[in-house]
């Protein structure tokens, strides 16, 4: 078992400060990208072509913090050689920061497929697919990506798994939009390139909630020491709290 607490009890300060310097970092990384998703949901919806801008332009930043926080832990891995929760902390990072910048990628083609759509927008397509749609699995996806970076803010085995509940729903509502897309593509085939547009759109989101639950398995495994990947959320609620 490992606590927030455990962050920092080392004979080394310095140790110490690396390692809290690493998790910090990876809260800067998530709140930028929990921006980019935000704005990519808003210029999606909004047809918002300023917000889409910066999250094309907001990329770059997430890969170099991605590039800068890998440094940091290879370094802490060669010279402190960490073991037991601190080595557990470090994978999760590893782990995480990549779910992150995909997560960044996902933002980004939402942003570009906005643009897309608005340059086509002869007649919005809202009378058939109701654009509340969108907006609502884009709310469920902010809900869970929020959830997951608190869950691993604070190395909450409960937050993670309530978070990783949601990712069911994030799917059935996928499933529903994709299932009237391709009804409006039958009926209207002339619009097909503009569907495909706000479909990938639709995909995007759905891989976001993916990513977010793939953090909450990384914070129960940080916390645990339980690896719960590819578990349905049950197992995993019941191998978690078998270590409770």
């Amino acid at each position: 078992m490992m606590d927030i607490e455990q962050v920092g009890q080392h004979i080394s300060q310095q140790f110490n400060a690396d390692l809290e310097n690493i998790r910090e970092e990876v809260l800067t990384m998530g709140g930028l990208v929990e921006e980019q998703m935000n704005k990519a949901l808003d210029a999606f919806i909004e047809h918002n072509e300023s917000a889409a801008e910066e999250v094309i332009g907001a990329d770059e930043k997430v890969n170099e913090l991605e590039i800068q926080i890998d440094d940091g832990c290879t370094k802490i891995l060669a010279k402190r050689q960490p073991a037991a929760g601190d080595l557990r902390l470090i994978v999760t990072v590893l782990k995480t920061i990549t779910d992150l910048e995909r997560i960044g990628d996902e933002a980004e083609k939402i942003a570009r497929l906005s643009k897309d759509v608005a340059s086509k927008r002869t007649n919005p397509l809202d009378g058939k697919l109701q654009y509340g749609a969108m907006q609502h699995l884009g709310n469920h996806v902010k809900k869970m990506l929020h959830g997951a970076l608190d869950a691993f803010a604070r190395m909450d085995v409960d937050t993670a798994l309530q978070v990783a509940k949601l990712d069911d729903q994030a799917d059935d509502e996928y499933d529903s939009i994709s299932r009237q897309l391709i009804t409006y593509m039958m009926e209207e085939p002339r619009r097909i390139s503009e569907v495909l547009d706000m479909m990938w759109a639709a995909r995007a989101l759905e891989r976001i909630g993916d990513h977010a639950n793939n953090i909450c398995e990384y914070v129960v495994y940080l916390v645990q020491g339980q690896d719960v990947r590819h578990m349905s959320w049950d197992d995993m609620r019941r191998r978690a709290k078998q270590v409770q």
